[in-house]
This record gives structure tokens, C-alpha cells and sequence, in this order.
């Protein structure tokens, strides 16, 4: 870093500050959009008469959204700095999140789960990115940095765990479930609004020249950035496969401890729990982000997030499935955090954006495949638990195939 360069980066309070004003983006775009479906899906199953399968699917409609968001993003960062379509896609989200509740038949909240995905991937691809130039003001907690971001999924994963239980309880008939959708959206709109000073922060320190990313006058990420994804493949590959195995955990594990038995309030608590585990695993693995150059943070997060994943199926025990919900909450952020860590290490600066952009492509296609697998197998004799023995099984492929990662 320049001279000049050291001058215009924040001091270190700013960039904490920084990173959780930008974390609310990841709380929109995965917290509050996606996760929140876990706690809403079993009184939607009940009260619309959806099978196992149908209520997979829209998750994996909102997963083909996801894709197609990050299909596009990369285009859009082209022309527009990161700051304005992480506001833009927020906007968008909270809006989807309002309509929700407006809608009852399933061809329609089919395609509001679906823009929701694109909306949701075009804050995560843009705050991921906005992260990383965050990191590289502040080289020695870069890791810590990029946690912080991504834990802010885990501030959206407890506050929606608190308060839609509560709206559920309360709520008038009938179809109590689309008050928490309101409720949700209010909380989107909230966040947006925060967001809009690290976007002003961040548009700053591109003109003075602060971040080292290579970018246009207007902030926007040049044209000609290449990323080799073949010298990527296996992480690629086992990124995939973590997109596989975790999104049928996190769409259905609520349902199974219901079938389980498990009452409101110990489903409050799991679900807070797993959440805030997840803010704490900024600080837990930040040293680890830092240190692995090539594909053994992600191998070794995938084989603990099988492990979390296939607990709640061997055993309804309550210590147990606390245990689940806690190693997955303190690990499945990390590890997406974990390739954007990747692409820090091996990339150029002006490769990062497309580096992140693949990652999110390919995680998107693995979330279309795991809720349907499981909601498919769900329906069938093998019920819920089967069906996260599957996505166990899919974690730990995904590790043996990240851990061929070497450095580039």
C-alpha cells in the first residue's frame, strides 16, 4: 500500500464499523430472505396443503434465482460501482419480502422465491466484493473482516428465530404466516438504510485511490478480468457440492425437530443459537481464512458442517441437536467466507469480482439440486432424517475434492 494509500484507509475502529454496516447486506440477503423460509414452512405446509417435495421447491426456486443473480451481477459490476446494486438489490429484496405475504397460491410465491434469489445473490456477490477491498485496507484482520460480513447472516438468522415464533402466536387468522413476511420486510428495509454508509464510505476510498482493486472512474470493475477456473476446479467442485449438502440442513431441519417433537420455545432457541454461532465464527476461524492459501479451510469446514448436518438424523436428543445447530451455525458462514478468502490469496485484484462471482455460480447450482433431492426423499419412506443423511454425504464428498485444492 502507498503512502497516499495508508492516509485515505479507515483507522481500524472505522473498518470494524465497516464490515458490520456491510454484514446487514448478507443479513437481507441470506438471513432474512432465504433462512427465515426454515421457520415459516411448516405453518405455510399446513395451512396451503404442500407436500414435502413442493415446499423443497421453493427453495430451489429461490436457489435458480440465486444463480441467475449471479449470472448477472458480473455484469452489472461493469457498469455500476458495488455499492449501488448492493443498495439496488436490498431495495428489491424488501419489496419481494413485502409482496410475499400478499400471495397465497404456489405458481406465485414460486416466482416471488425466485426474484427474491436474484435480488438476494446481486447484495451478496457486491458486499462480498466491497468486503474484500475492506480487507485489503487492513491486511492483518482481512480475515476477520470477511467474517464479520458474512456473520451478519447470522444476525439475521436469530432475529428472524425471535420474532416470527412470536407473530405466529399472535397473529389473526387466517394465514397468520404472511404477518411475519410484513414483519420480515420491515426489518430488509431497516438494514437497507444502514447500508447506505458503507456504500458511500467505500465509493470514497475508490476515487482517492485507497483501495488497491482495479476498478473504473465510477467504481465499476473493469471488463477484462479473467479468472482460471480450471487451476480452481476442486475448490469449485467442492463448493458445489457445500451448496448441495447445507441448503436441505437449513430448509428443512426446523420441520424434522417439529416431527421430533420439539415445542416453540426449544425451537426459538436452536434457531437463535445457530445464529448468533454464526456471528461468533467470524472471530473463531479468521486466523484459519488467513492462513490456508489453497483448499484446506474449505475441505476441513465441509467435513464439520457433515457432521453437524447428519447429528439431528441419528438421534432427536435434545444436548445433541443443540450440539448440530451450534457446530453448523459456527461454520457453514466461514466457509462461505472461506472462498472469498481463496480468491483474496490467488487473484489479482482486478480478478476478484469475477473470482467471487464464480464461487456464487457454482453454489447456486448446488442449492437447485439439495432441496428438491431432500424434499423428494422426505416424501418417501426414508422421511426428513434420510434426506440430511444425504446432505451429510454430500458435505463430506465436497471436502475430499476441496482439499486437492493447492495453491495457485
Amino acid at each position: 500500500m502507498t503512502a497516499s494509500s495508508a492516509a485515505a484507509a479507515p483507522r481500524p475502529l472505522p473498518a470494524l464499523a465497516l464490515a458490520f454496516s456491510l454484514s446487514l447486506g448478507a443479513a437481507i440477503s441470506l438471513g432474512l430472505t432465504r433462512f427465515s423460509y426454515a421457520l415459516l414452512l411448516p405453518p405455510m405446509r399446513g395451512d396451503l396443503g404442500w407436500s414435502y417435495l413442493l415446499a423443497g421447491g421453493m427453495n430451489t426456486a429461490n436457489a435458480i434465482g440465486y444463480l441467475v443473480g449471479a449470472l448477472v451481477t458480473p455484469l452489472l459490476l461493469r457498469r455500476h460501482a458495488p455499492g449501488s446494486i448492493l443498495l439496488g438489490g436490498a431495495a428489491l429484496a424488501t419489496v419481494l419480502m413485502a409482496v410475499c405475504g400478499f400471495l397465497l397460491d404456489s405458481p406465485a410465491l414460486l416466482a416471488q422465491r425466485l426474484l427474491a434469489g436474484v435480488a438476494s445473490a446481486a447484495v451478496f456477490v457486491a458486499g462480498g466484493l466491497m468486503a474484500a477491498r475492506l480487507g485489503a485496507l487492513d491486511g492483518r484482520r482481512s480475515g476477520l473482516l470477511l467474517g464479520v460480513y458474512y456473520g451478519g447472516v447470522g444476525w439475521g438468522i436469530a432475529a428472524s428465530s425471535l420474532l416470527v415464533p412470536v407473530v405466529l402466536a399472535h397473529a389473526p387468522e387466517p394465514h397468520t404466516w404472511v404477518w411475519a413476511w410484513w414483519l420480515l420486510a420491515l426489518l430488509c428495509a431497516a438494514c437497507t438504510a444502514a447500508l447506505a454508509w458503507p456504500a458511500r464510505v467505500l465509493r470514497q476510498l475508490d476515487a482517492q485511490g485507497a483501495v488497491t482493486t482495479a476498478t473504473t472512474a465510477d467504481g465499476a470493475v473493469p471488463t477484462h478480468a479473467r479468472v482460471p477456473l480450471r487451476a480452481l476446479a476442486p475448490a469449485l467442485a467442492g463448493y458445489t457440492l457445500f451448496g448441495v449438502g447445507y441448503i436441505g440442513y437449513m430448509t428443512f431441519v426446523i420441520a424434522l425437530l417439529k416431527e421430533q417433537g420439539l415445542g416453540t420455545t426449544g425451537i426459538t432457541w436452536f434457531y437463535t443459537l445457530l445464529g448468533l454461532a454464526v456471528v461468533a465464527s467470524a472471530r473463531v476461524w479468521a486466523g484459519l481464512l488467513e492462513r490456508s492459501k489453497g483448499g484446506g479451510a474449505l475441505a476441513l469446514l465441509n467435513a464439520l458442517l457433515g457432521v453437524a448436518t447428519v447429528l439431528p438424523a441419528l438421534t432427536s436428543a435434545w444436548p445433541v441437536v443443540l450440539a448440530s445447530g451450534l457446530l453448523f451455525g459456527g461454520v457453514f458462514l466461514s466457509l462461505v467466507a472461506s472462498t472469498t478468502a481463496l480468491v483474496r490469496h490467488n487473484l489479482p485484484p482486478s480478478q476478484w469480482a469475477a473470482g467471487i462471482s464464480a464461487f456464487t455460480i457454482v453454489f447456486a447450482a448446488g442449492q437447485i439440486v439439495g432441496p428438491t433431492v431432500v424434499g423428494a426423499i422426505a416424501d418417501a419412506a426414508g422421511g426428513l432424517a434420510r434426506g440430511l443423511v444425504f446432505s451429510a454425504v454430500a458435505l463430506w464428498m465436497g471436502a475430499v475434492l476441496a482439499w486437492r485444492q493447492k495453491p495457485l
